[in-house]
């Protein structure tokens, strides 16, 4: 799938996903309290799923993979320090566990299990190699872009599978050409596809901004078949990512859902970064788009049986850091993101042109 990426720029550098140069730290939501019957263990792996080294660890405790709590799916391909949680009474035969890819570095107290989806953000670092001379002043001036505007928040290749095409099987179970009996990896298909669909609904919100920032905002209605005076207002936006009229926003970094009605106003509170145009993820029970920004939307908007969802089209990248060792030409980066979100969309902005 080509993705449509906001900076015109051509960077070269080599990243591989190895743990010696890509590691990614779940940021919690809250401080574990340090007391109660669950104890939150924070553990590093590597070259693992993290439903392996779940397996691992609850093999060693004697207890079943579902008794324990984690808060995100991990990379296999990379070194990741997430939290997992046990009941307490395990405590002594954890202190015993031992293996060559994990290692628990922190036990502690707390109330209750960890949830999926209890987290704050991820805080990636990230060695890129054979950065050259100009390649680096380039990497500095797209990091400073990225730093100021954010980044699109495109689903990554790992939603969809070692060939990147998971999502055919999801459409064809909507469709009903394929059946599938396990519940967990229909679901998991179906959600590959939506996630499919706002891709693509997303790329065609990146064409538009691209046009806009060449053409009127007339021509731009030509080419993309959009009625006449539909976009007025929207090429004198301070944001590369424009806003239209009857987008879903949602309050930023978390927040309440909500329709612009004063796109002026909304633009602004956008780029302030108080709020954040939302994608559809299609399915049941979700707000849909209206105006204008629902005709572009309707094309991806197909009925699911899964529940929808809106998800940020554009988020920010924070703690951003860099260092630069000229004699290894390594470019060291280290940024967080928000829960959900993949570094790849940091990288492909950074290295420019079409995934």
């Amino acid at each position: 799938m080509n993705l449509i990426y906001p900076l015109n720029v051509k960077n070269e550098f080599v990243f591989n996903s190895s743990p010696r140069d890509f590691t990614v730290e779940e940021i919690p939501l809250y401080e574990f309290t340090g007391e109660g019957e669950h104890l939150v263990l924070q553990v590093r792996k590597k070259e693992l799923t993290t439903w392996e080294m779940l397996d691992a660890i609850s093999n060693h405790v004697g207890i079943r993979r579902r008794d324990m709590g984690y808060a995100g799916l991990k990379d296999k391909h990379a070194m990741t320090i997430q939290y997992i949680s046990v009941m307490a009474v395990h405590e002594e035969k954890l202190k015993a566990f031992t293996h060559d890819k994990i290692k628990i570095l922190s036990m502690v107290r707390h109330n209750n299990k960890i949830r999926v989806g209890h987290l704050k953000g991820n805080r990636f670092k990230i060695r890129l190699k054979k950065v050259l001379g100009v390649q680096k002043d380039k990497l500095d001036s797209v990091l400073k872009w990225i730093k100021a505007n954010g980044v699109p928040n495109y689903f990554g290749n790992q939603r969809f599978g070692t060939d990147g095409n998971n999502w055919e099987d999801g459409k064809k179970l909507i469709e009903g050409t394929l059946k599938i009996r396990d519940r967990k990896t229909k679901e998991f298909l179906m959600g590959a596809y939506q996630s499919y669909l706002f891709n693509k609904w997303l790329s065609k919100r990146m064409e538009l901004n691209h046009l806009l920032e060449k053409f009127t905002e007339a021509e731009t209605e030509q080419v993309l078949n959009l009625p006449e005076g539909s976009l007025k207002g929207t090429k004198s936006q301070p944001h590369f990512f424009k806003l239209v009229e009857g987008d879903v926003m949602m309050h930023y970094p978390y927040g309440r859902l909500f329709t612009v009605e004063n796109l002026e106003e909304e633009a602004k509170r956008f780029e302030s970064k108080d709020i954040a145009p939302a994608g559809l993820l299609p399915g049941k029970k979700t707000n849909r788009a209206e105006g204008v920004a629902g005709l572009i939307e309707a094309p991806f908007a197909e009925d699911i049986n899964l529940n929808g969802a809106r998800r940020y089209a554009w988020i920010q990248v924070t703690e951003i850091h860099k260092n630069y060792v000229e004699e290894k030409a390594h470019y060291e980066l280290s940024f967080a993101l928000p829960k959900g979100c993949y570094a790849t969309n940091v990288l492909d902005v950074l290295r420019g042109g079409e995934a």
